[in-house]
């Protein structure tokens, strides 16, 4: 086999094996957490401690990238399904979306404050 094809097997390899070690954590855990969103953060991880060098996933994540587009079209194939519901439902989705959005942003503002006045701390001392 060529050597960019397997370039891009084992990049799609270790993606899915975060993946599926991912949902495996997910299934233990008593706490709903997505098990992609913790395979996520395992390849996370992996790439942030250089455990797995960034060059083994990039042909894999690029790919991924550039057809995201296409891969959102079965999601908002299911989100016209249920449209019925989401209307029923709006009220409710729209105050937790603003709620959390007000949150984060409270958040990042007195965090972003800390470190702000840490850093002017330091260079003064």
């Amino acid at each position: 086999m060529p050597a960019i094809i397997m370039k891009y097997i084992r990049a799609f390899v270790i993606i899915y094996v975060c993946l599926y070690l991912g949902l495996f954590i997910a299934s233990i855990l008593p706490v709903a957490i997505p098990g992609s969103i913790l395979g996520l953060i395992i390849l996370f991880v992996l790439l942030s401690f250089q455990i797995i060098p960034e060059r083994w996933v990039n042909p894999g994540c690029t790919l991924l990238v550039r057809y995201m587009a296409l891969l959102f079209v079965p999601i908002g194939a299911g989100v016209i399904q249920y449209t019925g519901l989401l209307r029923a439902q709006f009220g409710l989705i729209f105050v937790s979306c603003l709620g959390s959005t007000i949150i984060v942003m409270v958040v990042v503002s007195y965090t972003s404050h800390l470190v702000h006045n840490k850093h002017h701390a330091k260079e003064k001392s």
